[in-house]
Parts: structure tokens; C-alpha cells; sequence
């Protein structure tokens, strides 16, 4: 199963950015990868890891997402810390997150295809586009994972969708946001 082995890989991705607090990479001339410092007040501390609701370079050849008043805004699922208890890291979300679980929401962003073709049903919603095909702009809690209802036409673009949210504790893939029944609204 090809999606399995790749959502290991992001994962692990995941956690090594945030163990060495790297930052995100933009693509700059062709053939050429520069380091972007991270924004003033980024959180990368490799304990707490995270890197808020993702930074979306101004080389970025994808415009950023417009703002919207009827979808959940990225800096609410951003409120999600990490503490240690008995030697793992958990999850500790703000009332605000912790109030839109098991609702219908809508969420936008931009889609990250875990297998090929050209219609997805299983995918990622993030924050920011991402500018490497293993490695995200921000921490966890700028992806959710994305179970739609039909397949879903592929875009680099911005998209919105609506589907039930679901707060997930200690998921197999390092998951903190899973959106299903997902369908693509305008």
C-alpha cells in the first residue's frame, strides 16, 4: 500500500525538522534552494516543535490564501502545545480547537497529494504550499489530513473544504487534525 510508507516518511519528516528546528526552504532560481529565516516569533523549539500555522514565503510562486470569515482560520488550529508526560510528547489544545471536534467545518488551503492521479480522495490540507515533496512549511498543526467524500480534481491552488473535524490524541502518523466526508466548496 504506497500511501502508508509515504505518510511514515512525512512523519519523519515532520519530526526531524522539528528536532533540528529547521526552517522552512523555498525554491529560488532554477536548480537552487535557499534557507528562509523563519518570521519574527516563530516557535521551533525542538521540544515543543511546531512551527505555528506554517510561513508562506513571499518567493512563494503560489499566491497565499485569501482571507475568508467562513472557514476556520490556521492561527485557531495553531493553538495546540506539547508537554511531556511520561516520557512522550502529547498534545494540549485550546478550548477554541478543542470546541470544533466531531463539527462540520470548513478549512482551506492547499493540497498535497499522497498518491498520483489526477482526482484524490485521500490527501493534505496545509497551510502554505509546500516547496519540497517531504518536508512541510510548518509544524503539525498546519496539516490535516483529508478524507473526501468523492475524489477531488488536484489543484496547486488554494482550496476550501467542508467535512467533519475530528481533534485526533496520539495518531499513528503524528496527525494532530483529520477532516472527513470532505467535500470541495467555492
Amino acid at each position: 500500500m504506497p500511501t502508508e510508507p509515504l505518510l511514515a516518511r512525512r512523519r519523519a519528516c515532520l519530526r526531524l525538522g522539528a528536532a533540528l528546528s529547521l526552517t522552512p526552504f523555498v525554491l529560488g532560481l532554477p536548480g537552487q534552494i535557499r534557507a528562509q529565516p523563519a518570521p519574527a516569533g516563530a516557535d521551533t523549539h525542538p521540544l515543543t516543535g511546531g512551527h505555528g500555522e506554517g510561513y508562506h514565503s513571499p518567493l512563494s510562486p503560489f499566491a497565499p490564501l485569501p482571507k475568508r470569515d467562513d472557514v476556520v482560520p490556521w492561527s485557531t488550529l495553531a493553538q495546540v502545545e506539547q508537554r511531556v508526560e511520561k516520557s512522550r510528547l502529547v498534545q494540549v489544545y485550546a478550548p477554541a480547537i478543542l470546541a470544533l471536534n466531531q463539527r462540520t467545518v470548513r478549512l482551506q488551503g492547499f493540497m498535497t497529494p499522497l498518491d498520483p492521479g489526477e482526482r484524490q480522495t485521500h490527501f493534505l490540507l496545509t497551510s502554505v504550499p509546500l516547496t519540497c515533496a517531504f518536508c512541510t512549511p510548518g509544524g503539525a498543526e498546519s496539516i490535516v489530513q483529508v478524507r473526501a467524500r468523492t475524489p477531488i480534481r488536484y489543484t496547486m491552488e488554494g482550496l476550501v473544504l467542508e467535512g467533519r473535524f475530528h481533534v485526533l490524541q496520539n495518531d499513528t502518523f503524528g496527525f494532530y487534525y483529520r477532516l472527513t466526508e470532505a467535500v470541495a466548496v467555492r
